[in-house]
């Protein structure tokens, strides 16, 4: 199965994705990119109107997530052993925010990533992420 099939049931299999609107819309060798429609359902400051940071942080662990599946020396399935995030600033209400990861290194058991969230300027980020995913080891 490629890994775009692979990346995509994944998104598909975790319930927050999918109530969250998830899309897959890139997948490489290690690499993912993954955006979420704005909606007013997750605003977390109805003043402002600002999506809330929990939203932001499950599209970066996903895509996270998809991108440690999608690296050649990754047998699978992963989870989240560690994830740090850094809010640099609110997303632009109305907006879609994206998320992009890259698996920088992998190891038998530990996949290391880092991404970035952002709005239409892209030149801003959202936030950034580093985190840490299992690597499920072949049977």
């Amino acid at each position: 199965m490629d890994k775009k099939k692979i990346a995509e049931q994944f998104i598909g299999a975790i319930p927050h994705s999918r109530a969250l609107g998830m899309q897959l819309t890139d997948v490489g060798e290690g690499t993912a990119e993954i955006e979420m429609a704005y909606d007013e359902r997750f605003v977390g400051d109805p003043e402002t109107g600002v999506i809330h940071g929990g939203a932001v942080s499950a599209l970066m662990d996903t895509c996270c997530g998809a991108a440690a599946m999608s690296h050649p020396n990754s047998p699978g399935g992963t989870a989240t052993i560690d994830l740090r995030i850094d809010y640099m600033r609110p997303a632009t209400p109305g907006q879609k925010i994206r998320a992009r990861a890259e698996c920088y290194h992998i190891t038998r058991s530990v996949a290391f990533l880092r991404a970035t969230a952002m709005d239409d300027d892209e030149s801003r980020p959202v936030a950034q992420a580093t985190g840490s995913f299992t690597v499920e080891s072949e049977p």
